[in-house]
Protein backbone atom coordinates (compact mmCIF):
# COMPACT_ATOMS: atom_id res chain seq x y z
CA UNK A 1 0.00 0.00 0.00
CA UNK A 2 1.84 2.91 -1.12
CA UNK A 3 -0.72 5.59 -1.84
CA UNK A 4 -1.56 8.16 1.15
CA UNK A 5 -5.71 7.41 0.02
CA UNK A 6 -5.17 4.03 1.09
CA UNK A 7 -3.31 4.53 4.31
CA UNK A 8 -5.54 7.37 5.02
CA UNK A 9 -8.73 4.91 4.54
CA UNK A 10 -7.05 2.25 6.39
CA UNK A 11 -6.51 4.54 9.13
CA UNK A 12 -9.59 6.62 9.47
CA UNK A 13 -11.19 2.72 9.32
CA UNK A 14 -9.08 1.70 12.30
CA UNK A 15 -10.06 4.69 14.49
CA UNK A 16 -13.63 3.91 13.61
CA UNK A 17 -13.58 0.40 14.14
CA UNK A 18 -11.68 1.09 17.51
CA UNK A 19 -14.17 3.72 18.35
CA UNK A 20 -17.69 1.37 17.37
CA UNK A 21 -15.90 -1.27 19.86
CA UNK A 22 -15.13 0.81 22.46
CA UNK A 23 -18.72 1.70 22.75
CA UNK A 24 -19.70 -1.66 23.24
CA UNK A 25 -17.14 -2.25 25.81
CA UNK A 26 -18.57 0.63 27.73
CA UNK A 27 -21.88 -0.73 27.35
CA UNK A 28 -20.73 -3.95 29.13
CA UNK A 29 -18.74 -2.49 31.94
CA UNK A 30 -21.39 -0.91 32.69
CA UNK A 31 -23.36 -3.69 32.62
CA UNK A 32 -21.09 -5.51 34.72
CA UNK A 33 -20.53 -2.95 37.38
CA UNK A 34 -24.57 -2.37 37.45
CA UNK A 35 -24.65 0.53 36.91
CA UNK A 36 -25.45 3.48 34.19
CA UNK A 37 -23.32 4.39 31.68
CA UNK A 38 -21.39 7.27 31.18
CA UNK A 39 -24.32 9.07 28.93
CA UNK A 40 -21.75 11.99 28.10
CA UNK A 41 -18.97 9.91 26.83
CA UNK A 42 -21.34 7.88 24.67
CA UNK A 43 -22.86 11.19 22.96
CA UNK A 44 -19.66 12.15 22.16
CA UNK A 45 -18.35 9.26 20.76
CA UNK A 46 -21.59 8.64 18.48
CA UNK A 47 -21.21 12.79 17.72
CA UNK A 48 -17.99 11.26 16.41
CA UNK A 49 -18.82 9.00 14.43
CA UNK A 50 -22.01 11.48 12.56
CA UNK A 51 -19.37 14.13 12.52
CA UNK A 52 -16.55 12.96 10.73
CA UNK A 53 -16.82 9.28 9.24
CA UNK A 54 -20.53 9.47 8.19
CA UNK A 55 -20.10 13.70 6.78
CA UNK A 56 -16.16 13.18 5.84
CA UNK A 57 -14.78 9.85 5.33
CA UNK A 58 -18.44 8.13 3.38
CA UNK A 59 -18.37 11.37 1.19
CA UNK A 60 -14.37 11.25 -0.36
CA UNK A 61 -15.24 7.39 -0.77
CA UNK A 62 -18.55 7.96 -2.76
CA UNK A 63 -17.70 11.18 -4.21
CA UNK A 64 -14.35 10.62 -4.77
CA UNK A 65 -12.83 7.07 -4.84
CA UNK A 66 -16.00 5.07 -5.76
CA UNK A 67 -16.73 7.03 -9.18
CA UNK A 68 -13.22 6.84 -10.54
CA UNK A 69 -12.59 2.76 -9.66
CA UNK A 70 -16.48 2.74 -11.90
CA UNK A 71 -14.63 4.54 -14.39
CA UNK A 72 -11.82 1.88 -14.81
CA UNK A 73 -13.86 -0.91 -14.22
CA UNK A 74 -17.02 -2.79 -14.26
CA UNK A 75 -16.40 -5.82 -11.95
CA UNK A 76 -17.45 -3.92 -8.45
CA UNK A 77 -20.32 -2.10 -9.85
CA UNK A 78 -22.94 -4.24 -7.65
CA UNK A 79 -20.83 -3.66 -4.16
CA UNK A 80 -20.34 0.20 -4.80
CA UNK A 81 -23.68 0.37 -5.47
CA UNK A 82 -24.20 -1.46 -2.27
CA UNK A 83 -21.46 0.38 -0.66
CA UNK A 84 -23.36 3.55 -1.58
CA UNK A 85 -26.52 2.53 -0.64
CA UNK A 86 -25.27 2.12 2.95
CA UNK A 87 -23.54 5.09 3.07
CA UNK A 88 -27.01 6.89 2.54
CA UNK A 89 -28.71 5.48 5.26
CA UNK A 90 -25.63 6.30 7.40
CA UNK A 91 -27.31 9.58 8.30
CA UNK A 92 -30.67 8.01 9.27
CA UNK A 93 -28.80 5.06 11.09
CA UNK A 94 -26.74 7.00 13.21
CA UNK A 95 -29.64 9.09 14.32
CA UNK A 96 -31.71 5.91 15.48
CA UNK A 97 -28.95 5.08 17.52
CA UNK A 98 -28.73 8.21 18.88
CA UNK A 99 -32.21 8.50 19.85
CA UNK A 100 -32.16 5.01 21.30
CA UNK A 101 -29.39 6.45 23.80
CA UNK A 102 -31.51 9.16 24.34
CA UNK A 103 -34.27 7.05 25.42
CA UNK A 104 -31.98 4.93 27.41
CA UNK A 105 -30.54 8.19 29.31
CA UNK A 106 -34.26 9.42 29.77
CA UNK A 107 -36.20 6.30 30.70
CA UNK A 108 -32.95 4.78 32.50
CA UNK A 109 -32.80 0.68 32.72
CA UNK A 110 -35.89 0.25 30.90
CA UNK A 111 -34.50 0.96 27.45
CA UNK A 112 -30.81 -0.48 28.19
CA UNK A 113 -31.62 -3.94 26.19
CA UNK A 114 -32.76 -1.68 23.69
CA UNK A 115 -29.81 0.54 23.08
CA UNK A 116 -27.53 -2.14 23.51
CA UNK A 117 -28.69 -3.82 20.94
CA UNK A 118 -29.22 -1.15 18.80
CA UNK A 119 -25.42 -0.32 19.33
CA UNK A 120 -24.36 -4.18 18.39
CA UNK A 121 -26.43 -4.11 15.47
CA UNK A 122 -25.07 -0.85 14.43
CA UNK A 123 -21.44 -1.66 15.27
CA UNK A 124 -21.59 -5.51 13.40
CA UNK A 125 -23.10 -3.49 10.28
CA UNK A 126 -20.49 -1.20 10.41
CA UNK A 127 -17.73 -3.04 10.37
CA UNK A 128 -18.57 -5.50 8.02
CA UNK A 129 -19.70 -2.41 5.48
CA UNK A 130 -15.49 -1.52 6.10
CA UNK A 131 -14.55 -5.12 5.37
CA UNK A 132 -15.76 -5.25 2.24
CA UNK A 133 -14.38 -1.88 1.14
CA UNK A 134 -10.97 -3.60 2.54
CA UNK A 135 -11.39 -6.64 1.00
CA UNK A 136 -13.04 -6.34 -2.24
CA UNK A 137 -12.85 -2.44 -3.18
CA UNK A 138 -9.57 -1.42 -1.78
CA UNK A 139 -7.51 -4.58 -3.54
CA UNK A 140 -9.30 -3.68 -6.86
CA UNK A 141 -8.42 0.31 -6.53
CA UNK A 142 -4.65 -0.73 -6.47
CA UNK A 143 -5.15 -2.55 -9.55
CA UNK A 144 -7.17 -0.86 -11.80
CA UNK A 145 -6.77 3.40 -11.01
CA UNK A 146 -3.87 5.28 -12.88
CA UNK A 147 -1.09 7.39 -11.21
CA UNK A 148 -3.04 10.29 -12.07
CA UNK A 149 -6.21 8.91 -10.52
CA UNK A 150 -3.92 8.63 -7.35
CA UNK A 151 -2.69 11.57 -7.24
CA UNK A 152 -5.99 13.53 -7.06
CA UNK A 153 -7.08 10.76 -4.87
CA UNK A 154 -4.26 11.31 -2.29
CA UNK A 155 -4.58 15.27 -2.58
CA UNK A 156 -8.62 14.65 -1.47
CA UNK A 157 -8.34 12.39 1.31
CA UNK A 158 -5.29 14.47 2.33
CA UNK A 159 -7.30 17.52 2.75
CA UNK A 160 -9.17 16.47 5.62
CA UNK A 161 -7.81 13.50 7.81
CA UNK A 162 -9.33 12.28 10.92
CA UNK A 163 -8.33 13.96 14.20
CA UNK A 164 -8.49 10.05 15.92
CA UNK A 165 -5.77 8.96 13.79
CA UNK A 166 -3.40 11.26 14.97
CA UNK A 167 -3.85 14.34 13.27
CA UNK A 168 -4.27 17.98 14.96
CA UNK A 169 -8.11 18.54 15.14
CA UNK A 170 -8.95 21.79 14.02
CA UNK A 171 -10.25 24.28 17.02
CA UNK A 172 -13.34 23.41 17.11
CA UNK A 173 -12.99 19.76 17.93
CA UNK A 174 -10.41 20.03 19.94
CA UNK A 175 -12.16 19.58 23.39
CA UNK A 176 -14.72 16.96 21.72
CA UNK A 177 -11.79 14.86 20.53
CA UNK A 178 -9.56 15.53 23.97
CA UNK A 179 -12.92 14.24 25.98
CA UNK A 180 -13.25 11.15 23.58
CA UNK A 181 -9.40 9.87 23.85
CA UNK A 182 -9.66 10.34 27.74
CA UNK A 183 -12.83 7.94 28.00
CA UNK A 184 -12.01 5.85 25.53
CA UNK A 185 -10.92 2.41 27.59
CA UNK A 186 -7.11 1.95 26.83
CA UNK A 187 -7.44 -1.87 25.72
CA UNK A 188 -9.11 -0.88 22.46
CA UNK A 189 -6.21 1.53 21.86
CA UNK A 190 -7.36 5.19 22.04
CA UNK A 191 -7.50 5.98 25.56
CA UNK A 192 -4.51 7.98 27.13
CA UNK A 193 -2.39 4.72 27.38
CA UNK A 194 -3.40 3.93 23.40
Amino acid sequence: MTHAALRIIHDEHAALAAMLRSILLLLAQSRQHRKLPDFQALRAMLFYVDEFPERLHHTKESQLLFPVIRKRSALAGDVLDRLDQEHGKGEHAIRELEHALLAFEMLGEARREAFEQAAKRYVDFYLAHMSIEENQILPLAEQVLSEQDWAELDAAFAANRDPLTGHEPDALYRDLFQRIVNVVPAPIGLGPAG
